[in-house]
């Protein structure tokens, strides 16, 4: 496989996950992600952040996240995030505390 046909598979892939984060499972919770995967939206909106700025491209976090989240993040939570559990607060204190 040529570089370029990879990218645009590694794009494509990227495109998908953030489609199903963000469209087919909004209602996963962005903290019980954290739990069990160790990463969630916020570090996909980052991760995007440190690209664009690798590459040149000035991006705040903010931004970032905006760009990720196809809206301001503060539009998001009000749509889609809810107030996280004792317990799920716990378990992010015990694995990112």
């Amino acid at each position: 496989m040529d570089d370029q046909t990879r990218i645009e598979i590694e794009a494509a892939a990227f495109r998908r996950l953030r489609q199903h984060l963000l469209e087919d499972r909004p209602d996963a919770q962005n903290i019980d992600m954290m739990n069990l995967a160790g990463f969630c939206r916020n570090c996909l909106s980052r991760w995007y952040q440190e690209a664009a700025n690798a590459h040149g491209i000035e991006m705040d976090k903010e931004q970032g996240r905006e760009a990720f989240y196809g809206m301001p993040f503060a539009e998001w939570k009000a749509k889609h995030q809810t107030e996280a559990s004792a317990e799920a607060k716990d378990a992010f204190k015990k694995s990112h505390g």
